[in-house]
């Protein structure tokens, strides 16, 4: 079947990562002509139902009991068996933590193939294609997956979301044969501090390196700038290495891919491991006192000087234009 299906968790709300993925979904379908299924899993997604039953075809909710929290062997037997019923031609996740590790594996469980942190996903004669950022970022893999289902979880705001349909799919609730898989299971769980929008979806961010010489110029120098843009805080590996910013703070190759229309990099060298992750943002600035830093080489504005001089007319030249 020339099938899309797409795989969400439970959540609050439609937000950016899972309207790009309903997106690239509704497009994908499209191309093969085949329909839009969405499955999701978990407790509490009845709103989000409805806004994905907006843009898919069909939405199956699987919110047993066993599937009201997340645990990663439960959470795979119950997609697979999902996925499995309805033989897609492929089959879509987002770029959450519980998406990236379920994926390869249930794409064996499927018999397909499987690719992550695609940036396009697209159909060529019979062949389905995805393209995604390898060497740090510098060039671009065109990756064919052969084995149907092709799973393929995406970066997130590399797509846009899709128009809703004049009218709603229609949404159905499993009733799945499983039971509580505990082989592999998760033992403690830390949430991020409410009130702050995932730093994958950020429209603005402000990141700061190992240059910022500790914690405190994060709070009383960054924090104020990042206010009055509306950005986020960000970091790079080295500043969350030392401590002095939380790790979930990180952006790089081993922390999170983002894709904002706005970058600022203050007293962040540019290493390559660090500019993989920023390789989708619209624009890049820098701030830095070395002139040769490799960051400077992907920035549009860039500024050759100490933050310290720099970042207090910053936030006086924003702070003016917003009275």
């Amino acid at each position: 079947m020339n099938d899309v299906c797409i795989c969400l968790f439970a959540a609050p709300n439609f937000d950016k990562s899972a309207q790009g993925l309903a997106g690239a979904g509704r497009r994908l379908a499209a191309e093969l002509d085949g329909q839009l299924l969405a499955v999701i899993v978990g407790a509490g997604a009845d709103a989000l139902a409805a806004e994905v039953a907006r843009i898919a075809d069909t939405v199956t909710l699987a919110d047993q009991a066993e599937l009201a929290e997340y645990q990663p062997e439960t959470c795979l037997n119950a997609l697979a068996q999902l996925c499995g019923e309805r033989s897609p031609r492929a089959v879509l996740l987002a770029n959450d933590t519980y998406s990236q590790e379920i994926a390869p594996r249930l794409a064996y469980r499927l018999g397909g193939s499987a690719v992550g942190d695609g940036v396009e996903v697209r159909v060529e004669g019979e062949a389905l294609r995805v393209v995604r950022q390898v060497y740090g970022g510098k060039a671009q893999a065109v990756i064919e997956l052969k084995r149907t289902p092709a799973v393929v979880w995406l970066r997130a705001r590399s797509f846009a979301p899709a128009a809703e349909r004049a009218e709603s799919g229609e949404i159905t609730r499993a009733a799945l044969d499983i039971q509580a898989d505990t082989r592999t299971r998760i033992v403690e769980r830390k949430r991020e501090a409410g009130g702050e929008a995932r730093l994958e979806e950020a429209r603005v961010i402000v990141s700061g390196g190992r240059g910022i010489g500790g914690p405190e110029p994060f709070e009383s120098e960054l924090k104020p700038l990042a206010e009055l843009l509306g950005a986020q805080m960000a970091a790079s590996r080295a500043a969350c290495d030392a401590g002095w910013v939380p790790p979930t703070w990180q952006v790089g190759q081993t922390g999170k891919k983002v894709t904002p229309e706005l970058y600022l990099g203050i007293a962040i060298t540019g290493a390559s491991q660090h500019m993989a992750g920023i390789s989708e943002a619209k624009v890049i600035a820098a701030i830095n006192t070395d002139p040769d830093a490799p960051i400077f080489k992907h920035s549009r504005f860039g500024i050759v000087e100490d933050y310290r001089k720099v970042v207090p007319l910053l936030r006086e030249k924003l702070a003016a234009l917003q009275r």
